[in-house]
């Protein structure tokens, strides 16, 4: 036992440094009402760590021992339905998976929406990854980023905000007085919510961040696979066909408005594996990451 500790121990050693954790604003956080701080943290009964009530952002930084030539990094939106955050297998081991292969890494804590912390909570986590992508734009220097290779990466609901953040970049939500650019320069996008058309969209996304009601203007600006163009980023998405939490078809109508303008793109399509499986989908042997490294090496990112 004690052999296998100190080879873990190492293991991580030539991964990962220390963490920092960064408050995602300096000042006062945009679109917030007053009220208590209620954030919870826990393990469910599957053994998966979830974050709860978060109403005060953070940016943790995961950095590389031995970065990629190419300097290139990932911002990690977890998912949960807009309701919750996934952060271990949909945050913290990914981050560390990918400072194994070099890149740096950022999860993303986003506020989740509520109307009780939020003057509208329809924006509050899409000004957190716009946030996100500035403030790793003005620290690339420090952290050793090239500006031109900062990818966003989402699971589930986090995989909305993230394909949000790549095809409404030029909607500012926040502050930009320096005019810092806001696209992703690629997406990862991880059995996503894409759509939020009745026949495609998981309804407690949408529920969760437009209410009860949602306006058909609403509906129609959230469905991004609407809202591609010639601008939109490359993007690698997986699903399974199996799928009853969100369907299949969000995928397939991203990758096919991706192909209308001939953006480099990859879409892995797995006849079983269902919903939230993280990295490990157990019903293959087939292992989506290693084809998320082959695809970043193909496009320049690796």
């Amino acid at each position: 036992m004690k052999q296998f500790l100190l080879l873990m121990a190492l293991l991580l050693a030539t991964t990962t440094n220390a963490q920092q954790v960064l408050p995602l604003y300096e000042k006062a956080i945009p679109n917030s009402k007053p009220s208590p701080d209620t954030e919870k943290s826990e393990v469910n009964s599957s053994g998966i760590l979830i974050i709860s009530n978060v109403s005060v952002p953070t940016l943790t930084v995961y950095k590389p021992v031995k970065p990629s030539p190419m300097k290139s990094s990932v911002i990690i939106c977890p998912g949960g339905g807009y309701g919750i955050l996934a952060s271990g297998h949909e945050g913290a081991d990914v981050a560390r998976v990918l400072n194994s292969w070099g890149v740096t890494a950022f999860v993303l804590k986003y506020r989740l929406p509520n109307d009780a912390t939020m003057n509208d909570k329809s924006i509050g986590p899409l000004q957190d990854v716009q946030r996100a992508l500035q403030m790793v734009r003005e620290h690339a220097a420090e952290w050793n980023i090239d500006v031109s290779k900062i990818g966003v990466m989402g699971f589930s609901a986090g995989g909305h905000l993230a394909a949000t953040a790549s095809t409404h970049f030029d909607k500012g939500v926040i502050d930009n007085p320096e005019n810092i650019s806001l696209r992703p320069d690629f997406s990862i996008l991880i059995y996503p919510v894409i759509s939020f058309s009745n026949s495609l969209t998981h309804a407690g996304s949408r529920e969760n961040l437009l209410g009860k009601i949602a306006s058909p203007n609403q509906a129609l600006f959230y469905s991004n696979e609407l809202a591609v163009t010639a601008q939109t980023p490359p993007a690698f998405l997986v699903h399974s066909a199996d799928d009853d939490l969100v369907p299949v078809g969000n995928s397939i109508a991203y990758y096919k408005a991706l192909q209308e303008y001939k953006i480099f793109s990859e879409m892995i399509l797995y006849p079983h594996g269902g919903h939230g499986y993280g990295m490990d989908n157990k019903t293959t042997e087939d292992k989506w990451m290693d084809r998320l490294k082959e695809w970043m090496a193909a496009s320049g990112i690796l």
